[in-house]
């Protein structure tokens, strides 16, 4: 199993070397990993790659090769007991069952109960419309329904009306060596393109040469700097939750994009921007970088594009507390109001079937923030937005 675990980590075109994989075995056979998966997976990334930008082919040989293998022990993490959130069974609901569960009406008073639950809940409830729970139609727990509640214990959206996540989720940052599928977006991408001859003069001038040269009876080298792209560009990628689905696209995207610009930086957040970003979805707990100090960083001649679906809780845009993971100091349109502001040229491309649009409040939200500068992430969005951008 370990050899097929290196030879289909090779075939990845991972760099791992047989010194690294020694050194593994010698590590399990130190006792290093524990008999725990989640030990036994982050020795082996910290033996076998080297290079962050590895972490996700690393991850996806991983899973295919240790598939269905857990964990002999598993340690309590949460503060809510896991089996309060045992989903024994999952609540379906017809479209008119549906219709008579009512929400209980609004942020703050579902803030509140949660807080009174929390106070006064002393063990697991399934089914039901009240306590933390599984399978009922509570505001509070998992794998039940209702119109707007906050999710707790539930491995992934089912209904996508969840105003909060009581979940500590890891997302995985973007593989940008992904060539599938990139030749045409880089086509639409080279739209947004302003050259200029910039820096020290290292590339040959051959005409220039050769009219020089003609009549001197010597080589007179000309040289002149090389012709570059100088447009500069900030990507903001939404990952994890609803983006999911969208994660092959996005890789297309961001992998054309670092081909085609030099100067470009990037950024992740999730449903909206807020006070926080960050470069590493490993570690985005942990190693964040302030939005105010990009604004202030980035001048505004910078070409901005954001990339995400533009699908949450409408609270996430109007209210401070609204975010579906922290507690905001300040409500998302507040901060793409301070975007649009420094960087005027900005669009936002979505993932998500143009067709539906209308049916999602926070969607019509966000384009009208960037006053309808929203284009589908199709190759003709693509090319409308870069044809905005280089107004």
């Amino acid at each position: 199993m370990f050899l097929n675990f290196f030879y289909e980590l090779k075939a990845a075109q991972i760099p791992v070397t047989l010194r690294e994989y020694l050194t593994l075995m010698e590590a399990l056979q130190a006792g290093a990993a524990n008999y725990r998966m989640e030990d036994f997976y982050y020795l082996s990334r910290s033996c076998l790659v080297k290079d962050e930008r590895n972490i996700d082919k690393f991850d996806r040989v991983f899973s295919h090769i240790f598939e269905g293998i857990e964990s002999l022990c598993d340690d309590i993490l949460a503060e809510i007991p896991d089996e309060w959130l045992r989903a024994l069974t999952e609540k379906f609901l017809t479209e008119e069952e549906k219709a008579q569960i009512k929400a209980l009406g609004g942020w703050e008073k579902i803030m509140e109960e949660l807080k009174k639950r929390l106070a006064e809940q002393q063990g697991r409830h399934q089914g039901g419309n009240k306590w933390i729970g599984t399978g009922g139609t509570s505001p509070f727990g998992a794998y039940g329904y209702n119109p707007a509640g906050i999710r707790i214990g539930q491995h992934e959206s089912r209904h996508k009306r969840a105003i909060k996540v009581w979940d500590r989720r890891e997302y995985k940052d973007l593989d940008d060596s992904v060539e599938l599928g990139t030749r045409n977006i880089k086509i639409a991408l080279r739209r947004l393109r302003q050259f200029a001859r910039k820096g020290h003069a290292d590339k040959l001038d051959l005409d220039d040469t050769i009219r020089s040269s003609a009549n001197k009876g010597y080589l007179d080298l000309k040289m002149i700097p090389e012709r570059r792209n100088t447009v500069k560009v900030l990507l903001f990628f939404d990952v994890g939750g609803s983006m999911d689905p969208f994660v092959r696209t996005c890789e297309e995207l961001f992998s054309a994009a670092r081909s085609q610009f030099k100067h470009m930086e990037y950024f992740y957040f999730h449903n909206c921007l807020y006070e926080k970003v960050w470069r590493n979805n490993s570690r985005r707990h942990t190693e964040t970088i302030d939005t105010i100090d990009l604004l202030h960083t980035y001048p505004s001649d910078y070409k901005v594009i954001f990339i995400g679906d533009a699908s949450m809780s409408p609270y996430e845009l109007t209210h401070a507390g609204g975010s579906v993971e922290h507690i905001n100091d300040e409500a998302g349109l507040t901060w793409l109001h301070r975007v649009r502001q420094t960087w005027p040229s900005s669009v936002w491309l979505n993932p998500s079937p143009e067709q539906y649009w209308g049916f999602t409040q926070s969607i019509k939200m966000v384009s009208q923030s960037f006053e309808g500068r929203m284009f589908p992430l199709t190759l003709e969005g693509i090319d409308a937005a870069m044809r905005e951008l280089t107004r």
